[in-house]
């Protein structure tokens, strides 16, 4: 049963998934991650019930939404999905999600990226062996996409989220279609997965900013009341 849609501004809804990375297949269906404000005063009351996550999918579109607050709070965590959505391309963005995207900076950390980017790719190592829903096609693009992200991310400050002219898309393009052999897809991410605990070797400092990040959310927070 779809869920109702929160009744909140939207301050983000950005195209993530096959179509935003440029390895779209005819049947590829349009995933969307989006952020909502929600009032201050809704938070503040007693008894008010807390929407912080929301999902709805239908034959063609899935969906998924956060609160600002609790969006931010996985950010902080490094959280591969959520980071992309600061990266990914827009179907809608107000001013407030704009200044939302120019906090991407001060999130996101080292150690965390570390972690969980190579956290993710793990857990889509075990649904390629696995043969989960039988696509382990989707999860060895999954796998190498995420560890490049992180490689970029430690290295540049910024990870590419469309592929179409990246040095590993024909690789990635191939993987989709299902074109590779087993020793292919573990080779190449354990390389990459080298490279990621390298570039941490050489940007072990990189710290979230608290500081910033909850002065900004307490603005937001103000101006917002109602």
């Amino acid at each position: 049963m779809k869920q109702e849609q929160p009744k909140y501004n939207y301050i983000i809804k950005a195209l993530v998934g096959s179509r935003c990375h440029g390895l779209a297949t005819p049947e590829s269906d349009f995933d969307f991650r989006s952020v909502f404000l929600t009032p201050t005063k809704e938070i503040l009351k007693i008894g008010t019930p807390k929407i912080t996550t929301n999902w709805s999918e239908d034959k063609t579109e899935d969906s998924t939404a956060w609160a600002l607050g609790h969006f931010l709070f996985l950010a902080t965590k490094c959280n591969p999905t959520i980071l992309e959505v600061f990266l990914a391309p827009k179907e809608l963005i107000t001013d407030i999600g704009t200044s939302l995207v120019n906090q991407f900076p001060r999130v996101w950390n080292s150690k965390g990226v570390m972690d969980a980017f190579i956290g993710y790719g793990r857990n889509q190592r075990k649904k390629f062996l696995d043969q989960k829903d039988n696509r382990p096609h989707k999860y060895a693009t999954a796998y190498l996409r995420t560890l490049i992200q992180a490689y970029e991310l430690l290295t540049c400050g910024t990870f590419t989220v469309d592929f179409s002219k990246h040095e590993e898309y024909n690789t990635l393009l191939n993987w989709k279609n299902g074109q590779y052999s087993m020793g292919e897809v573990i080779d190449k991410t354990w390389y990459y997965e080298d490279k990621v605990r390298k570039a941490y070797e050489h940007n072990p400092d990189k710290k979230t900013d608290f500081d910033q990040l909850n002065s900004w959310l307490l603005k937001v927070r103000r101006s917002n009341f109602d």
